[in-house]
């Protein structure tokens, strides 16, 4: 594949974007801003929920980590499900009964000023470095196939990536996301079965024979029975059931998308339909990954000795094996579908992501709905502007320290920085006590360090345990212990705790 084949398609595909988001921008406020005026209809939330929620670090890094990893990630998908029934019986109908638009100002209802702050705060922490990930991993896809031949520095990749999302989503924000990330799910999802499809058809397999090669190879084990494992079946399906409620259900980005509905019914519609399809599509990213590496020892390729492949401590970067094989091995056609693939799965999750970061600042820290609509425009705008450099910089600081698997990067930062989100919600709901506010941030500063000092030493203090995606849990139950000794009982004169 020739650079300017892939720029032609990236320029094409932009350039589609960019007219979704002027047909659908017009006449904008910040309410079609921020919940597309509470109209938007539970199907197409529910599709244009699937690219928001797997992003670009679904379509490499999982069906990459099959090697050495096997299915085990299929128990974290098992767990979504658990995860999205919380949701969708305990989470949505309190936040539909109180009409939020920041679902972070359940805080300050329920304990008051620096536990709502503080929540929003660990969100825009959470989300950026998150974000911030995904646009790295299409970036380098990006730097790795057209711009180092071209001597172009990645920080100018980086740079007009963003500045890309920016010019689509600045004016109609949620309202324009819904267009664009239905085409760019339907865009993602078609990929995917035609890189399936083209693998396949150059392995010679029949239908048949893909679905008993893909069961019966060792890379498709999904249980691991032992305990310290980090890939143990239980530890990994309880991961992805919190990771679920945390990532989704306490995330002002993918909420915003469900507070779009017309109403709570149908939300939760939404949100039950969205389910299957999700641990299917996970299914298929799996099935994805064992082709890869079967497609690769069918050409006589050696990944674990090729230079180009390997990490700085040398071993196999499983991040870049699709890229790898997809731009120089496969056929043209399956390349340009895997071009297409990652830059639509990855925008649909950043856009969205910026967008939700806009709206939580907006709303949780500059108390956007005082001001006239033409001030809460410019706001809104220079908001937008400036989350969009600090994705930048995040980017360009990963680059220079990252050196594992994005999946996992992801999902332990989220560990350590959804933890207080976890702790302060769980506590908002299954107690009636009430917390000394000024104390709220320490004690959950304190309880990321006191998690990060556990796991850094569990091997030798838990004798050989290796904590996974459970992090979160840990951080969570960390959170939730330190703010019962802050807390104190509600009294008679006191009104009684808004729960659910």
């Amino acid at each position: 594949m020739s650079p300017t084949l892939i720029l032609s398609l990236v320029a094409g595909y932009f350039i589609v974007l960019v007219i979704i988001a002027l047909l659908t921008s017009r006449g904008a406020t910040s309410e079609s801003f921020f919940v597309a005026n509470r109209n938007a209809p539970w199907y197409m939330v529910a599709f244009a929920m699937i690219g928001t929620s797997l992003s670009g670090v679904t379509f490499i890094s999982v069906p990459g980590n099959v090697y050495g990893k096997s299915w085990s990630y299929l128990a974290v998908a098992l767990g979504f499900v658990a995860g999205y029934l919380v949701i969708g019986t305990v989470l949505l109908p309190l936040y539909y009964r109180l009409r939020l638009v920041s679902i972070y100002s359940y805080l300050e209802q329920r304990f008051g000023y620096w536990s709502y702050k503080t929540g929003a705060l660990f969100f825009l922490i959470s989300r950026s470095l998150g974000s911030a990930l995904r646009l790295y991993l299409v970036a380098g896809v990006l730097q790795l196939a057209v711009f180092d031949s071209m001597g172009v520095p990645f920080w100018v990749t980086v740079v007009v990536s963003i500045l890309f999302i920016y010019l689509y989503t600045f004016r109609g924000g949620l309202k324009t996301i819904l267009w664009t990330d239905t085409f760019q799910t339907l865009a993602m999802l078609s990929c995917v079965a035609l890189s399936i499809y083209f693998m396949a058809d150059a392995l010679n397999y029949s239908f048949k024979q893909l679905i008993g090669t893909v069961r019966d190879s060792p890379m498709s084990q999904v249980y691991f029975s032992n305990f310290r494992d980090d890939k143990f079946f239980w530890k990994q399906f309880a991961s992805g059931m919190f990771i679920t409620i945390v990532m989704t259900g306490l995330d002002q980005d993918l909420m915003q998308k469900n507070l779009s509905c017309r109403s709570l019914g149908e939300a939760q519609k939404n949100l039950f339909w969205f389910t299957p399809v999700i641990v299917s599509v996970n299914v298929l990213f799996l099935t994805l990954g064992v082709l890869l590496y079967k497609y690769a020892a069918a050409k006589g390729l050696d990944l674990t000795h090729m230079p180009q492949l390997l990490n700085a401590k040398g071993g196999l970067d499983t991040d870049k094996v699709f890229p790898y094989l997809a731009t120089t091995q496969f056929s043209l056609a399956a390349g340009i579908i895997f071009i297409l693939g990652i830059i639509a799965v990855t925008y649909a999750s950043a856009d969205s992501a910026l967008t939700a970061l806009t709206t939580s600042f907006c709303v949780d820290f500059l108390n956007i709905q005082q001001y006239s609509e033409k001030r809460q425009t410019r706001l809104r705008q220079l908001t937008h502007l400036g989350w969009s450099v600090v994705l930048i910089v995040i980017i360009l600081i990963f680059r220079a320290l990252n050196e594992q698997s994005l999946i996992d990067a992801v999902y332990k930062a989220a560990g350590f920085t959804y933890g207080p989100l976890l702790g302060l919600f769980a506590f908002g709901i299954f107690t009636t006590r009430r917390l000394r506010e000024r104390l709220v941030l320490p004690t959950c500063a304190a309880g990321v360090g006191l998690t990060l000092l556990i796991v850094t030493h569990s091997v030798e203090w838990l004798n050989g345990y290796k904590f996974g995606f459970e992090i979160l849990l840990l951080n969570g139950l960390l959170i939730f212990l330190g703010l019962l000794l802050i807390s104190r009982p509600t009294t008679r004169t006191e009104a009684a705790p808004i729960l659910s």
